[in-house]
């Protein structure tokens, strides 16, 4: 019974991993915040991903990793404190059309129960994107978030585009 359920577990993980492939972050650095003698240290590790529905927008979040026994076989929880800072990278150009609140990126934070996800919104008054990123968990949810906005500027002699004309209402 023990082997058929290590089974299931290993074919879901090879599945969720192959399903975010494309959608990996990209490390930028770690900082060890807990050092530990014979496992891995606690950390904080900074992730840049681009928004792939708006080019010439990245973020970036910042979150911590657990080292020791846990950290080190793949099966710690993660705690739900996230970072976030977006910014406009480049001319903006909209590749379709969003909804408001709609996922940008989602990160598994623990082996089944929790993700981390990352949202986009549109300030319509003002032009300008909103992220926020947050926890999540199978029975209960997390308060824990971070919000990131981003003006949509003229880029060279590019002219900004409008986000409420890309909103999917």
């Amino acid at each position: 019974m023990l082997r058929i359920l290590m089974g299931v577990g290993l074919a879901v993980v090879m599945s969720v991993s192959a399903t975010f492939a494309a959608e990996e972050p990209e490390l930028i650095f770690k900082k060890s915040t807990v050092w530990k003698l014979l496992t891995p240290d606690h950390k904080l590790a900074t992730y840049a991903i681009d928004d792939p529905l708006v080019e010439g927008v990245a973020c970036h979040y910042t979150v911590p990793e657990k080292g020791g026994v846990s950290g080190m076989l793949g099966v710690a929880e993660e705690v739900s404190d996230i970072s976030l800072a977006c910014r406009q990278v480049g001319p903006v150009t909209f590749k379709e059309k969003f909804e408001q609140g709609e996922e940008m990126f989602e990160q598994r934070r623990s082996l089944f129960f929790k993700k981390m996800r990352i949202v986009r919104g549109c300030d319509k008054t003002r032009n300008v994107l909103v992220y926020l990123s947050y926890s999540d968990k199978l029975i209960e949810g997390s308060p824990k978030n971070s919000t990131s906005t981003v003006p949509i500027m003229p880029w060279g002699d590019h002219e900004a585009p409008r986000c409420e004309d890309w909103l999917d209402d």
